[in-house]
Order: C-alpha cells, then structure tokens, then sequence
C-alpha cells in the first residue's frame, strides 16, 4: 500500500480545485467526526443495531472518499456491503472492522503529517470561517449565495449528477455558506451519488426547495 492509497491529497484538493484551505478544514473535520468511527460501529454491533453500523459504515465511505483516503473507502464499503449480507459470519464481521480500524490509523496519522501544528491550523481554520462570515454580509453576497444553494437543491432533488459539478467549481462558497460540516457530508453523499441524503443533510441548514 502506497502514501497515496492512504491519503491522496491530490484528489482530494481536485474535488475543491484546489482550495488547500478548506481540504485542510475538510480533514480537521473528518478526524473530529470519524477517528471513532470504527469503535463505534463495534459497539453498535455488540449491541444488536446492524442498520446502524451500516448507516455508519456508509457515511464513512463518503466521508474517506471526499478526502481522498482511497483504501479506506474501499474498505468501509466492503465493510458496508458485509453488514447488509445476511449470511455474513460474526468473526467475519468482526475481522474486517479489525482492518478498517488499521486503515484508519494509517489515515489519522496521514492526516496528523499533512496538517503539521494542529493548534496553528485550528487557528487558521477558525479565522478562515471568520472572514467567510464578515464577507457574507453582503447583501448581493447572500443572494448569490441563496441562489446557489438553490440551484444545488434542484439538482440534488432531480438525481441529476451535474450537483457534483456545482459542489466541486463552488466548493469554497459552498462551504462558506453552508458551514464546512454540512458541507462534507452533502458533498461526500454526493460523490457517492446518495442524492437522497446529500439533500437531506442540506435540509440541516433550513433550506427548503419551496422556500
């Protein structure tokens, strides 16, 4: 397995064009939402809730392929489609959440190296969203804003594959508008062409297509 198996940072800043900013907040945010993700899965599991250990499963695979954690999301899609086999074996089950958790370090420890000073790039992170919000006090600015959104949400509703298009060339806006969280998980439900969640996960915001 190669550094770029593990962590491909490449593809990851293509899905933003290249806006090395927010792939940095992008994976401060994976690390604080998925760095428990394989332990809880095993808890969910030990405690009977096999939907939800898939439900988990899946949105990791999203999340991992919006960073570029290539092996990962292959792993926690393997991991996804083994919970919803009904014949698979408990020490199958159990086994294969032993090398997503492997593979899960590797990544964390991936993305510990790309990041550097934690603290300094927690730092860089919050003045990011700081300006983001000063600039959004714009009149004309929220309007653009609303009206991309907008035009996502329709996307997203019809299932039309061009809503990645507008996630990837306005990933910056986006994220500034959205906030980075909603931002990750509609984009990543997106690449993994789950419009359903992507548009529900962007219903958080309050947007409605009726509004």
């Amino acid at each position: 397995m190669t550094a770029q198996h593990t962590l491909n940072t490449g593809e990851g800043l293509e899905r933003l064009v290249g806006d090395a900013s927010l792939y940095r907040q992008l994976l401060l945010r994976f690390r604080k939402d998925y760095e428990p993700a394989v332990a809880q899965m095993r808890q969910l599991l030990a405690g009977g809730a096999q939907d939800e250990a898939q439900r988990k499963a899946h949105s990791l695979k999203g999340a991992a392929g919006m960073i570029g954690a290539q092996q990962l999301h292959h792993l926690a899609g393997m991991t996804e489609a083994g919970l919803l086999a009904s014949g698979a074996a408990q020490a199958e089950r159990v086994a294969g959440l032993d090398v997503l958790q492997a593979a899960m370090d590797n990544v964390l420890l991936a993305i510990a190296a790309h990041l550097g000073d934690t603290d300094a790039m927690d730092s860089g992170g919050a003045a990011l969203r700081e300006s983001a919000q000063a600039g959004a006090g714009d009149a004309q600015a929220r309007m653009q804003d609303r009206a991309l959104v907008a035009r996502l949400a329709r996307l997203l509703d019809e299932g039309n594959g061009e809503a990645i298009d507008v996630l990837e060339q306005s990933a910056t806006a986006l994220a500034a508008s959205l906030g980075v969280a909603v931002f990750q998980e509609v984009a990543a439900a997106a690449h993994e062409f789950d419009f359903e969640a992507a548009l529900a996960a962007l219903a958080q915001t309050g947007f409605t297509l009726s509004a």
